[in-house]
């Protein structure tokens, strides 16, 4: 028998058969009773509930309560006579009711005496205090283990999002396409890919499964592993997602749903066909102005037997593309004010390129809101932008620079190596000796080595934009990262072994080296948010040396 019951028996007499031990069940609180003998006995729950007088009653108690000439119109008094009560003594502390001490009749049939009421007033006292320290300290426990467990699931939900997310972006001719995913801290559903189908056409898929944590991504992956099957089976974006839903739907989760979008591009052409699934309308900019690409349809997985409506448009040369997801337009700056639609509008009317609208909406959100701003929700962004073809090159500009790629990768160690084979098989038909085109592969390693470890700083959500231009006389291969802390020093001298080894130079410092001296000129620029290092290399070895 524990320390506290030892002085209860003192004071209830003579040991024998013990009473029923009901616990009583105050709101958030649960005390057993104490026994009135030696014998364990089986506990009986009484609840209080929040609204029964007695709860009132005994928050104010000086002391025990007597049940047999206790008048209170209560359930739980009547069900504590039952289980055989006859005091109660109430543990308070700090003004709140903690839970009750519960004693049957004595054994000796007496009444409790003064002195028995004043000995367990002061054991109540005394024993509250203890008490709520115990149940704070479980309390603790309890939300530790939580936010473990929450932490976690947020470690779990964040690597199923990126096994899922492309690795590299569609490698298409006179396009330009980039991709963002910025995850919020409560991981949600989020999701974009892009798809290879029959005759060189391009499937792409936005999304946005609702609630967060590891069940929205699970539904994230199961609804993107459903997309790539389907579009193995039809070219028709409506009959995707209706088959989607289908299969969505006995399986989603209550209160869970998932908006989508996908579109099937011919490059050749231009030609878009659009379905939608209840996601937020893509944006065009073209030469008469922005304009959305309509499509109505419910979110997959709420109810079966949904039809799908397909929109079909062009994108003409020189017209930019966005598809996102409503983090973008659901920020709010520390008014509260929202980012909003009208504002992503003004954005879109201003003519650049792909990557450069994936940056400038970025850097817009940022100031709009603010340094401290904790993000709401998952921020998904692909941007298309079709340039200009040989043909209408030679209306634009009658020898300017020609767009052969441009792509962005995952800002992670070893992609330097996909990122100098991409570039190498864009520049294949270019006629380019093949020792200048080894120099040129090693420069764009050793630079893209740099953006990913001085700019994205081995973050794979932070991407690395690359760039690759012909002209008569170069190619030139720009590598763009977001200058976290500086992607190449400024001004490095040139490494010299001896004072290396001796300590009077820096161990680093031969990249930079390496990559100046591999193509005919590097040229390094700065916008405060971006970096871009540019590298030249001319045609036919130049005479000048």
């Amino acid at each position: 028998m524990s320390d506290v019951t030892r002085p209860i028996r003192r004071i209830l007499g003579r040991s024998g058969r013990a009473s029923e031990a009901p616990t009583t069940t105050v709101p958030g609180k649960t005390i057993a009773a104490i026994p009135t003998g030696d014998a364990p006995t089986a506990a009986i729950t009484v609840d209080i509930a929040e609204s029964d007088p007695l709860l009132a009653y005994l928050q104010t108690a000086p002391g025990p309560v007597d049940l047999g000439r206790l008048e209170l119109e209560s359930p739980a008094v009547t069900g504590l006579r039952q289980a055989g009560v006859a005091l109660v003594v109430p543990l308070v502390s700090q003004g709140e009711l903690i839970g009750t001490l519960n004693l049957g009749p004595r054994l000796s049939e007496q009444d409790y005496s003064t002195d028995d009421r004043r000995l367990l007033t002061t054991l109540a006292a005394q024993a509250a205090p203890a008490i709520r320290v115990a149940q704070l300290v479980s309390e603790q426990a309890a939300e530790a283990a939580e936010r473990e467990r929450l932490e976690q699931e947020m470690r779990v939900a964040t690597l199923i999002q990126q096994q899922f997310l492309p690795r590299e972006l569609p490698n298409l001719p006179q396009w330009q396409i980039a991709a963002y995913y910025g995850p919020a801290r409560a991981v949600g559903g989020d999701f974009y890919d892009f798809i290879e189908m029959p005759g060189g056409r391009i499937g792409i898929a936005v999304g946005d499964v609702t609630d967060k944590g590891v069940p929205a991504a699970l539904v994230m992956a199961r609804t993107h592993s459903i997309l790539r099957a389907e579009a193995t089976r039809t070219d028709s974006p409506g009959a995707i997602l209706a088959r989607a839903n289908e299969l969505l739907v006995p399986e989603m989760p209550a209160r869970m749903f998932v908006t989508c979008l996908f579109a099937i591009l011919e490059p050749e052409t231009g030609r878009i066909v659009m379905a939608n699934a209840g996601h937020n309308l893509p944006y065009i900019r073209t030469e008469a102005g922005v304009v959305e690409l309509r499509a109505t349809g419910m979110p997959l997985g709420l109810m079966p037997g949904i039809r799908y409506e397909e929109t079909e448009g062009t994108i003409e040369p020189g017209s930019n593309v966005l598809l996102y997801s409503d983090g973008l337009v659901e920020a709010h700056d520390p008014n509260q004010e929202m980012y909003g639609f009208p504002r992503l509008r003004e954005e879109m009317a201003v003519d650049d390129a792909g990557s450069e609208l994936l940056d400038r909406l970025l850097d817009t959100l940022h100031r709009f809101t603010g340094p401290d701003w904790e993000q709401e929700d998952d921020i998904t962004l692909v941007t298309l932008r079709r340039a200009f073809g040989v043909s209408d090159a030679a209306e634009a500009a009658a020898s300017g620079p020609t767009l052969v790629t441009a792509f962005s990768i995952p800002g992670e160690e070893g992609n330097e190596r996909l990122a100098m084979d991409r570039v190498a098989a864009a520049i294949a038909d270019q006629g380019l000796p093949p020792a200048r085109l080894e120099r040129l592969k090693t420069a764009v390693s050793e630079a893209t080595m740099n953006a990913i470890e001085y700019g994205s700083q081995g973050r794979p959500e932070i991407p690395v934009d690359i760039e690759v231009e012909t002209t008569e006389e170069a190619i030139v291969v720009r590598i763009t990262d977001r200058a976290l802390s500086g992607a190449v020093p400024g001004d490095a001298e040139a490494p010299d072994i001896e004072r290396k080894l001796a300590g009077e130079q820096k161990p680093r410092g031969w990249g930079l080296f390496l990559i100046k001296n591999m193509v005919d000129s590097m040229d390094v620029t700065e916008d405060g948010s971006t970096q871009t290092v540019t590298l030249t290399m001319a045609r036919e070895e130049r005479n000048d040396g």
